[in-house]
Parts: structure tokens; sequence; C-alpha cells
């Protein structure tokens, strides 16, 4: 019984990615919105982007005036936190490129 009811929904399973897969009809309304907001989105992003990156060598700077031995450590946290800061306006366009078109 157990075998039937698995092949059953093996079948069910395999049957409902066909069955679902349907184009929509008519386009979505408002959808030249989209590109505009894309374009907020970016920019957005890329000012809060350039002020935490200039936020964040500002203070680095400051840490190593303050302490030289440890510039190396600074220096090195530092740029990781510049890549994970580059990463959102990255990740932002990659979503803008995804959406807009």
């Amino acid at each position: 019984m157990t075998k039937k009811l698995f092949t059953v929904l093996g079948l069910l399973l395999l049957a409902s990615t066909m069955l679902c897969a349907q184009t929509p009809g008519n386009p979505t309304a408002g959808g030249h919105w989209v590109p505009i907001s894309a374009a907020f989105a970016m920019a957005i992003a890329s000012s809060l982007c350039g002020l935490a990156q200039g936020k964040a060598i500002a203070s680095a700077v400051e840490g190593m005036a303050r302490n030289p031995g440890a510039a190396k450590a600074i220096q090195l946290a530092m740029l990781i936190g510049l890549a994970f800061i580059e990463s959102l306006a990255l990740y932002t366009l990659l979503i803008v490129f995804v959406f807009a078109h």
C-alpha cells in the first residue's frame, strides 16, 4: 500500500511542474515603474556606500594615527569592511539588471 502511495505522490509531483508552468496572459500593471524605482535604488545604495566607505577610511586612518603599531591589523580590517560595503552596491546593481529589463 505504501509503495502505491509513494508512486502516486511521485507522479503528482512530476505532473505538478508541467501543470503549473503557465505564462501570465496579461503583463503586470504599472510595469513601467520598475526601471525608475531600480534607478532610485541604485542611486541610494551608491550614495550610502560612498558615505560608509568614507567613514570607514576616516576611522581607520584615525586609528592608525593613534596607534601606529596596530596599522597592519587596522588596515586588514578596513579592507575587509570596504569589500563588504562595496558588495552592497554590487548586489543592488545585480538586482537592477535582473528586474529592470
